[in-house]
């Protein structure tokens, strides 16, 4: 049941809000909507935007989007690199009480929700990464296979190894190097003791469909704009030039480039491409609506419907007083694209 933002406990000096949902449901759309009345600056909750050189199967903000309102967390990193969850949920905290005091909102938009769970629930307080370990783990499984090192994993942790998918390389190689680094397994260090207290107040809004076999077609003719004139094979066919870059990696596998990366290695025909990049994509989006589900306390509103984006805007302002500073500092009213 959607719940009205006049329930929520302002309980900290600073507001945020939060654009969650699905992919293709008009996450993008909503924020910019949301910035036309609202001095807002966009942090991005997306685990494929914070890769340089993935712009067309990310559906990465235009770079007009970027300079109408300003972004954060996206091109931060190459893609060869790695971008945990407990750097994103530090970035996010770092981030907040600076936007505010610039006296805009900060704006978290995104799909990825394992990043917003980690704002919402905390996190376990685990090592950080090691990349001397990891590129060992790596050359281990480029020669025996990721699901060899499940079956590692497996007899020094069965609980987490149970859990995970053989072929799951980025989760795999994380339990395996926390057993390195600690001596412990992974599944004897979530003690379930987490800070989940967080130094601002967060709205949280789901876009949903009220039908999911529309959602399903915004995906599909999305995945159809990403092939057109080849755009999106033609990324993947430059990074694939690069010797550094491999499925293994969290970038490459992300929903569209693994498929795009399996096509141009010949595994499959176009036509099987399109049809497994639309599968993957419409797997993803369930289990994103899945996770939304179990968020209570999130305003819902129907991402089919065609004022939704107003919607939202009409729930944000609720909370958002225009002050003379705050107006003073709004540069995004005027010069959003149409």
């Amino acid at each position: 049941m959607p719940v009205d933002t006049a329930s929520i406990d302002m309980k900290n000096t600073f507001l945020a809000a939060a654009i969650m949902g699905p992919t293709a449901s008009g996450k993008t759309a909503a924020a910019l909507e949301v910035a036309r009345h609202i001095p807002t600056e966009i942090i991005s909750v997306d685990s494929a935007l914070v890769y340089r050189d993935m712009n067309i199967g990310t559906a990465k903000p235009t770079t007009e989007e970027r300079h109408a309102v300003p972004h954060h967390l996206i091109d931060l990193i190459d893609p060869a690199e790695t971008y945990s969850v407990s750097r994103f949920r530090e970035d996010v905290i770092r981030l907040i009480p600076e936007i505010s005091q610039r006296g805009k909102l900060p704006l978290l938009v995104g799909g990825t929700m394992m990043y917003f769970k980690s704002l919402m629930s905390g996190l376990d307080d685990l090592p950080g990464a090691d990349a001397t370990i990891r590129a060992r783990i790596n050359s281990e499984a480029a020669l025996h296979g990721w699901p060899a090192l499940h079956e590692k994993l497996n007899h020094l942790d069965p609980e987490t190894a149970i859990r995970l998918k053989s072929n799951d390389a980025q989760r795999i190689q994380r339990a395996l190097e926390i057993i390195e680094l600690t001596g412990r397994p992974l599944s004897a260090l979530h003690t379930g003791r987490k800070n989940t207290e967080l130094p601002f107040t967060l709205i949280p809004i789901a876009l949903e469909p009220s039908d999911r076999s529309q959602l399903h077609q915004r995906i599909a003719t999305r995945f159809d704009m990403m092939l057109e004139n080849d755009n999106l094979i033609d990324e993947v066919r430059s990074l694939k030039k690069r010797s550094d870059l491999h499925l293994g990696l969290p970038s490459m596998r992300c929903v569209g480039y693994r498929q795009t990366w399996q096509y141009l290695d010949c595994e499959f025909d176009r036509a099987t491409l399109r049809e497994k990049g639309i599968a993957a994509t419409r797997q993803l989006a369930k289990r994103q609506l899945t996770w939304l589900r179990s968020i209570p306390e999130r305003i819902v509103v129907d991402c089919l419907s065609p004022d939704a984006p107003q919607q939202i805007t009409a729930q944000l302002k609720k909370h958002w007083q225009i002050t003379p500073e705050k107006e003073q500092n709004n540069c995004t009213t005027t010069s959003l694209p149409s």
